[in-house]
């Protein structure tokens, strides 16, 4: 009897084991949504990760995010690694728009659904959705800055750019470029650091490939101690007659600071205004203290939101909301646009603070 007992305690153990096991498969081993962003490198993107993680609490859904540290290679092991663990959704921030066409090929033929966050894929037709902030509209409010604070006229205008291999530094600078050229043409700014766009000064609409020129003169590619390198060896280059009072281009908060640094150390420059994006908190002090004339805020909030509500109607089978659409050289990509604000010292406690974005005392001299 005693020996009946212990096996069938046995084999109680055994099925509730297995239970337990087929249940972790079935749930707990799969991920619902994957996703995937450049780097921990920079404060956007910690910033990002940490409104996933907000936006999923008390979902049915399970999601994983992974950095692809700045690299491709890293990217599309990222997402392979995510294939496998049997998402149904890829959320993807490209390091490279054009490299990640292929680890996102490779999630379309699982039958995965594909948005595109924050950065266009490129010359791909695997990507169904972009949710994005409207990039030309980004570069167009920082450029509107410039003009609405230049100085009388002839004021040096210095132009700098994200990276070339992304997308959005193209769209940024488009939107730049069309509000900044009849102000160029009419003798309020002069170019001071780009041949390449000396030479097309005259022209209102710039090809891909004139930006093309453009950018590769005055990237930072988004590092900012490469903006600090260009801004310096710009500045020595210079005469007397591109100092003074000036006029900044800068892609984001982290080139416009090391930019910034640059040219405020510089005895000959007597004033700047120099535009930034993305409201990261060093920025905000900068702005604060009147080191960063700028930012343009991106709600990350809303655009977290706005991806996870897209993903979670596919998941529901259900048709996502879009806005607009974009066209990545190989197909027009639906998109749900989200709209940006500028900020400055004006109003950066009642946008950043008052809003609930930041909390007044992660910042000194806030009035």
């Amino acid at each position: 009897m005693r020996k009946m007992w212990k096996a069938l305690s046995l084999l109680l153990v055994v099925m509730l084991a297995a239970v337990v096991f087929a249940g972790c498969n079935n749930s707990g081993g799969k991920v619902s949504v994957g996703i995937v962003l450049p780097t921990k490198d920079e404060p956007r993107w910690v910033q990002d990760e940490k409104r996933f993680k907000d936006a999923l609490k008390g979902t049915k859904y399970s999601t994983e995010i992974l950095f692809s540290q700045g690299s491709s290679a890293k990217e599309k092991e990222n997402v392979q690694t995510l294939i496998n663990k049997g998402i149904k959704v890829l959320i993807i921030c490209p390091q490279d728009g054009a490299a990640a066409a292929s680890a996102v090929e490779a999630a379309k033929k699982e039958g995965i659904t594909v948005i595109s966050y924050d950065r266009l894929i490129t010359n791909t037709d695997a990507v169904d959705y972009y949710v994005t902030f409207d990039s030309v509209a980004v570069g167009a409010a920082q450029a509107q800055y410039l003009v609405d604070h230049a100085k009388g006229s002839g004021e040096p205008l210095y132009l700098y750019a994200g990276a070339a291999s992304d997308n959005n530094a193209f769209l940024f600078f488009q939107g730049a470029w069309q509000v900044l050229q009849p102000k160029i043409a009419d003798g309020t700014f002069k170019i001071a650091n780009s041949s390449e766009a000396v030479a097309l000064q005259d022209k209102a609409d710039l090809s891909r490939d004139e930006l093309s020129k453009i950018i590769g003169q005055v990237t930072t590619n988004w590092d900012p101690n490469e903006a600090k390198n260009k801004a310096q060896t710009h500045l020595t280059a210079a005469g007397a007659d591109m100092k003074g009072d000036v006029a900044i281009l800068a892609p984001n908060d982290g080139t416009a600071r090391s930019i910034a640094d640059v040219f405020g150390s510089d005895s000959a420059v007597t004033s700047f205004v120099v535009t930034g994006q993305d409201a990261e908190k060093a920025s905000i002090q900068y702005i604060i203290d009147g080191k960063q004339s700028m930012t343009v805020f991106k709600d990350v909030r809303t655009l977290v939101k706005d991806a996870m509500g897209m993903a979670i109607n596919i998941l529901d089978d259900k048709k996502p909301e879009t806005t607009g659409s974009y066209n990545n050289g190989k197909v027009d990509v639906k998109a749900k646009q989200t709209d940006v604000i500028v900020v400055d010292k004006d109003n950066v406690k009642k946008e950043l603070i008052d809003s609930g974005y930041y909390k007044a005392d992660d910042f000194t001299g806030i009035q």
